[in-house]
């Protein structure tokens, strides 16, 4: 679900080059700033809660709900990350597709699509990966150190977005 969060992100920012919505793009770069300050708060919390979450096993409705948070939480961090922004301004720029729409919306929905399968597929591979080598190699510990590493990184990349 985390994937597809972040997948779902990636064909939003498609969407505004495929359909040339130059008002929509031209706020994401009129605001960049904020983006930029917004996104930093979002990791620092990120991270902060990452660094102090307890492993606990859980209910299967609350796994259920997680999934789901899990989903949004990536969507909107996606949506903020100030180095998704600007790459896909920087990407659409050189492509000229910020600037004007594609000629068929066949064209354009097939932009979109692609999008959205390479995100996913690139996510679902990387888990699944991840999953097959590491999933019975992982203890509960080294979970605790994954965390506060990655929390502390997420912090560290939040003063950076708000810095930068």
């Amino acid at each position: 679900m985390t994937g597809m969060g972040a997948a779902t992100a990636d064909a939003f920012y498609g969407i505004i080059a495929a359909f040339g919505l130059t008002a929509l793009s031209g706020f994401f770069i009129k605001y960049q700033s904020w983006i930029h300050v917004l996104g930093g708060i979002f990791l620092i919390g990120l991270g902060c809660r990452l660094i102090f979450k307890r492993l606990s096993l859980r209910s299967r409705s609350h796994i259920d709900r997680s999934l789901w948070h899990a989903y949004g939480t990536t969507f909107v961090l996606t949506m903020i990350n100030p180095v998704t922004v600007v790459c896909f301004m920087a990407i659409f720029a050189g492509l000229g597709l910020g600037s004007q729409s594609l000629h068929h919306y066949g064209h354009a929905i097939t932009v979109v699509l692609g999008i959205f399968l390479g995100s996913a597929s690139w996510w679902l591979l990387l888990s699944s990966m991840v999953a097959l080598v590491l999933h019975h190699r992982i203890k509960e510990h080294s979970i605790h150190t994954i965390n506060k590493i990655s929390g502390s990184l997420l912090i560290l990349f939040g003063i950076v977005a708000l810095i930068w």
